[in-house]
């Protein structure tokens, strides 16, 4: 069934990019399904460039064929979603390891719970051997779900199961943007954000039934994922590089006034100690820039210090540089005569300059990652 009218129940989106192989087993095993039930549905395959028979075997199975020209996973059902007319979109890989016949199964779970996404949990059900990679049962998926639930209050079991179904009145307000493979993680942060209900099923994986690999790579891909969960929270690095700098700073400036301290037999608050709150000052002042750039490409609230730096006037911006810049000048310069003025021989202040070099590095990270924060907005205009 494939109408094109109001009141449809379902609409099934398969992204494809040469999936000549599998398509039609995936297409026959949905209308098998959904023919069973009472729904109203339709299937669109997302073409995301095939140059092989795909687009035609979609058609002759009465599959809708929407071209998509931006490559990536989650372009091709970007595609889709905005030409489905459905009630609910539900989607999966056309490689044949979803068991799609699960689709009434995720649909009534749905419509009965009143759910805005419900997921096909692979690890809660039969995975075939040789389906999911040791790596990606044991390591990456329960690590990736683990820090999307601690992160957002999550209560999954498989962030990266690409077989759900979404109500798509709730998806339209999400602003959904990824094109490449963290679109799975992005469509659940966004849901989690919006305190919808989020349901998930027992399902399973079967082994890939391409004779070609697949089109995940595991690690670039795996990274993609990582890096927008935790871009996605800006304010686990805005709470982080701050605490960092204010307790580090607080400790350096206690060392020079106590010096060495004996605490257990070691020693503390002498050269090497300072060192290493000299190098956690900077890694926390980076931490800090790093949540003030993703303030700015997000809508996330901000506190009333990162919305002060982010909103600063522009002039405001340089007289703060300029006057770093100055303050460094003017202590190298004093450095360099009172050296002289000792006829270059040993100084031995030590731990004034690692003090004095500890409060020019942050204030030069910060006058230099403001000034790149205001150019990132500029461009972002």
């Amino acid at each position: 069934m494939d109408s094109r009218t109001d009141g449809i129940d379902l609409s099934f989106v398969f992204p494809c990019l040469n999936e000549e192989e599998t398509l039609g087993s995936c297409l026959n095993e949905l209308h098998a399904a959904l023919n069973g039930s009472r729904l109203s549905y339709e299937i669109i395959v997302a073409d995301n460039g095939s140059s092989d028979s795909s687009p035609a075997i979609a058609k002759s199975a009465g599959a809708l064929v929407v071209p998509v020209t931006v490559r990536g996973y989650g372009a091709a059902l970007r595609g889709g979603f905005a030409a489905a007319k459905g009630k609910y979109i539900a989607f999966a890989d056309a490689d044949g390891s979803y068991p799609v016949g699960d689709i009434v199964k995720l649909y009534e779970t749905a419509e009965a719970s009143g759910a805005d996404i419900v997921i096909a949990s692979r690890l809660k059900g039969n995975i075939e051997p040789g389906a999911m990679p040791f790596l990606h049962r044991r390591l990456g998926t329960p690590l990736l779900t683990a820090l999307i639930n601690v992160l957002y209050g999550g209560k999954l079991s498989d962030c990266n199961s690409g077989f759900r179904i979404v109500k798509k009145s709730a998806y339209d307000t999400w602003n959904i943007r990824s094109n490449g493979m963290e679109f799975a993680s992005e469509i659940l942060i966004k849901a989690l954000k919006s305190r919808v209900k989020i349901l998930e099923i027992q399902s399973g994986l079967r082994r890939d039934r391409r004779s070609k690999p697949p089109h995940l790579k595991t690690w670039s891909d795996g990274m993609r994922h990582l890096l927008f969960i935790l871009s996605e929270k800006p304010a686990l690095f805005e709470s982080l590089g701050l605490s960092i700098c204010g307790l580090v700073t607080a400790l350096q400036v206690a060392a020079y006034f106590s010096g060495p301290v004996k605490i257990c037999g070691a020693t503390v608050f002498d050269t090497h100690s300072k060192i290493i709150l000299l190098a956690l000052a900077g890694i926390g002042m980076q931490m800090y820039l790093f949540a003030c750039h993703l303030y700015v490409a997000s809508d996330e609230p901000v506190t009333q210090l990162t919305h002060w730096i982010i909103e600063m006037d522009e002039a405001q911006v340089f007289l703060n540089l300029i006057f770093l810049l100055l303050l460094e000048i003017i202590g190298l310069v004093s450095l360099f005569l009172y050296w002289g003025g000792r006829g270059f021989s040993g100084l031995y202040i030590s731990d004034l300059l690692i003090l004095l070099t500890h409060l020019l590095l942050l204030g030069g990270f910060a006058g230099f990652g403001v000034l790149g924060i205001h150019i990132l907005k500029k461009r972002m205009k």
